[in-house]
């Protein structure tokens, strides 16, 4: 709490720093320069809170800051700002976006920028979907591919961005410097919602030339077992959004129902290979993934090599995997008594 006090307290300073520079009576631009160190240090996980928060300062510190005197009776030009991407006024929010040029200046910038894709008013969406790529371009990387991948794991959750929106991001996604950082992010991050944006990106074909690396060397268990499927049952599936579903609508009964996507993947693999090298994985997850494939392809794979991964599933040490083994070997009994017969 105390560490969130003095967070607000820098950027309060800052807005009010920038709203000032704005009333200078600058003939150039205002000075962003303290409001862009603050916003590197905010964390997008909070992005909600601070975007509302920030708002509401820099329409506060606006009112707030005195004009120099010669300004009473000059009109000078007014100036765009990338905080009017999240002005009060849709109008604004339109012609920031319409406005603005150059990349954004850091990870959090770029969000706002993102996020209008699923403003309240149609023109700003439509002015985004425009403009987003330029900026995408002029952007560093870094900064698009941190700012996607939040967006990515809680765009289902945004109820007012339309397929062509999304169409948008997945065009960014693919540019190859972009989808390059992403694949490493994938592989190397040891937190984060790397197994939701695993799915996400699924919707391109930017990482199926990767998917066996990644199956291998990703750091998160559930990003090695979610490749691992994939190459196993030749799809990559992802989460669309969520619907609701009546079950019993006399008594007001109902549940949200998951949608999902899937698209298919043109990759053949060495099944055998590829069980072999999972039933070995460190994690649990993967070895369940594993063991889960082995069930399904029991009668595609020799009965001696089957026996074997059964038996090794069957000790493992978590429940899970062990329960999978002991029912690939019942499986295997019962074939064997069929083909004695």
């Amino acid at each position: 709490m105390q560490q969130l006090k003095m967070m607000e307290e820098k950027v309060i300073l800052a807005v009010k720093d920038f709203a000032n520079s704005i009333n200078s009576g600058s003939k150039v631009v205002a000075d962003m320069s303290a409001l862009v160190d603050v916003t590197s240090q905010l964390s997008l996980s909070s992005f909600d809170y601070w975007e509302r928060f920030i708002r509401t300062e820099f329409s506060s510190a606006l009112r707030e800051s005195t004009p120099p005197k010669w300004k009473l009776w000059s009109k000078p030009k007014e100036l765009t700002t990338w905080l009017d991407l999240i002005s009060w006024d849709g109008y604004k929010r339109e012609k920031a976006l319409r406005a603005l040029s150059g990349g954004a200046p850091n990870t959090f910038f770029f969000s706002l920028a993102v996020r209008r894709l699923n403003d309240w008013v149609p023109q700003v969406r439509e002015a985004a979907r425009e403009k987003l790529p330029e900026i995408a371009k002029l952007t560093d990387p870094k900064c698009v591919v941190e700012a996607l991948c939040i967006t990515l794991s809680n765009w289902n959750s945004w109820g007012r961005i339309k397929e062509e929106d999304k169409q948008i991001l997945l065009q960014i996604i693919c540019e190859k410097d972009i989808a390059e950082s992403l694949r490493r992010k994938l592989i190397s991050s040891a937190s984060g919602p790397m197994p939701s944006l695993f799915s996400q990106l699924g919707r391109t074909p930017i990482l199926d030339e990767n998917l066996e690396e990644i199956a291998r060397l990703a750091i998160q268990p559930s990003v090695r077992a979610k490749a691992y499927r994939s190459l196993f049952e030749g799809r990559i599936v992802w989460m669309e959004g969520r619907k609701w579903e009546w079950t019993d609508i006399r008594y007001c009964e109902g549940r949200v129902r998951p949608i999902v996507g899937e698209r298919k993947l043109d990759i053949k693999i060495p099944i055998l290979d590829f069980l072999e090298l999972s039933s070995t994985d460190r994690s649990s997850i993967v070895r369940r993934v594993s063991a889960e494939i082995l069930i399904r392809e029991l009668g595609k794979i020799e009965a001696v090599i089957a026996k074997e991964l059964a038996n090794k599933f069957a000790s493992d040490k978590s429940h899970p995997v062990s329960e999978r083994g002991k029912f690939a070997k019942r499986k295997l009994e019962e074939m064997a008594s069929v083909n004695d017969s």
